[in-house]
C-alpha cells in the first residue's frame, strides 16, 4: 500500500480513546485511525448512492414506466429470456 504521513490536530480525550480502542485490537495507531475513515468513506458512499437511487425512483415517470414494464413481461406469451 502506498502510504504518506499527515499531521492532524484533535482532542486529548478523543486521542486517549483512539490508542485505547486500538490497544484492544492489537494494532497501530495510525492503522486505526486510516481503517476508521476508510469504513467512514465506505459509508457515506453509500449514502450517496441510495440518494441517489431514492431520487431516481421516486420520480413518478419511472415508477410508471417500471410498473408498465413489468406488465409487459407479464402479459409475454413466453417466459423464455425472463430467467431472472
Amino acid at each position: 500500500m502506498n502510504t504518506q504521513k499527515v499531521a492532524i490536530t484533535m482532542p486529548k480525550d478523543l486521542l486517549a480513546a483512539v490508542d485505547a480502542i486500538s490497544r484492544e485490537k492489537g494494532i497501530s495507531r495510525s492503522r486505526f485511525i486510516s481503517l476508521t475513515i476508510e469504513e467512514k468513506i465506505a459509508s457515506e458512499r453509500d449514502r450517496t448512492l441510495k440518494e441517489a437511487y431514492d431520487r431516481v425512483f421516486s420520480d413518478d415517470s419511472i415508477i410508471k414506466e417500471q410498473l408498465d414494464t413489468a406488465h409487459w413481461f407479464q402479459q409475454a406469451e413466453t417466459k423464455e429470456g425472463q430467467e431472472w
